[in-house]
């Protein structure tokens, strides 16, 4: 839908705008200090004063560059992250393009970022970039395994790839009926009750593993910290973007931010009940009155954005506190976690789910 594009082409650069602030204040306060205080109240507009330099700055290209390769890569990665968000629902009747095969179409379309990183690095001619970008392309390969085996896991008892019915599963307006902790002997139907009790991660407790693999492998997906390999300063200056400077290697920092909110809105929708609010529909709580809205309403989209945004955000502050509390991982720890732990347990929550959806329980 036009609103969906419009909305998401102001938000992303936006949630930038506050996710670097935020991470800025979020390491101040692990590691007990201030933040950036200097500029404005709070140091509100420290990244309005980096985005003026970065501005400003020579968008200089090495002589020994692939010229072609090292101008298109940042784009091509913004691109394909930016191009995930176009099958997101944001809101009961709000599904953005409706794509049938959205779970199958995000996957596919951000993979392409890998094409991106490897042209940053190649066409840098720098060893540095050309390391950092073998990393990554490594790691993400890798990670995509146990990644793709969690969202399976999710599919293969869904029955859908469209996240907007899957979301739909998770709450009152469901047309099937749901049993608490995926239960039928139970006989305690949660359909009319809605709010976390119908989360995925809830009707099916195996699906909480799943999500903790999901937002493990997420993180090594988005190069964040203790995954940041590609990254690492210490031993490859900048990594794959060490050529880049201006307006360029911003871009770079917009797509990982984008990454960032796009994987946490996809764990969301998954596992955490999507555009539905938490609240059970019982008691003063009762979702007509002020919890979430009726499809197809301004109130409805309204809190159907702000649910699914205060989910995704949760998801972020975790990354964000991962970050700066957990060291990077060496080359063969990180292979290690991804093919001997984080694969194997994704093929066993797989062949849980199947003999879940099997069995009817």
């Amino acid at each position: 839908m036009p609103f969906t594009l419009i909305f998401f082409l102001l938000f992303v650069p936006g949630f930038v705008v506050i996710g670097v602030y935020l991470e800025r204040k979020v390491s101040a306060f692990i590691q007990d200090r201030m933040g950036p205080m200097e500029v404005g109240k709070w140091g509100l507009l420290q990244l309005f004063a980096d985005l003026l330099k970065l501005l400003q700055k020579e968008d200089i290209v090495p002589k020994a560059a692939d010229r072609p390769l090292f101008l298109t890569a940042p784009l091509v990665i913004f691109i394909s992250v930016f191009a995930g968000f176009a099958v997101v629902p944001l809101a009961p009747d709000l599904g953005g393009s409706g794509a049938a095969v959205g779970v199958f179409f995000l996957l596919t379309i951000v993979s392409i970022d890998v094409v991106g990183l490897l042209m940053a690095g190649w066409g840098s001619n720098n060893k540095f970039a050309l390391f950092g970008a073998m990393r990554a392309v490594a790691q993400i390969i890798s990670y995509e395994i146990p990644l793709g085996l969690s969202i399976l896991c999710v599919v293969m008892l869904t029955q859908t790839l469209d996240l907007q019915i899957i979301s739909q599963q998770q709450g009152i307006y469901s047309s099937d009926t749901i049993y608490l902790f995926g239960m039928r002997k139970l006989g305690v139907d949660v359909t009319s009750v809605g709010g976390f009790l119908s989360w995925n991660i809830i009707r099916n407790p195996f699906l909480l593993l799943a999500y903790i693999v999901f937002f493990i492998a997420s993180l090594a997906e988005c190069n964040r910290a203790p995954f940041d390999l590609p990254e690492g300063e210490s031993e490859l200056v900048a990594g794959f973007h060490t050529e880049y400077s201006g307006m360029r290697w911003a871009l770079f920092m917009l797509s990982e931010y984008g990454m960032m909110l796009l994987v946490c809105l996809l764990g969301a929708i998954l596992f955490l009940g999507g555009w539905n609010t938490p609240f059970p529909n019982i008691g003063p709580l009762r979702l007509a009155d002020w919890t979430s809205g009726e499809p197809g309403t301004w109130f409805g989209y309204i809190t159907g954005i702000f649910w699914i945004l205060s989910k995704a955000m949760f998801g972020i502050l975790i990354q964000m506190w991962a970050r700066w509390t957990l060291p990077r991982l060496r080359v063969d720890q990180l292979m290690y976690l991804g093919w001997k732990v984080l694969t194997p347990v994704g093929l066993v929550l797989f062949f849980i789910s199947g003999v879940w959806r099997l069995i009817g329980i």
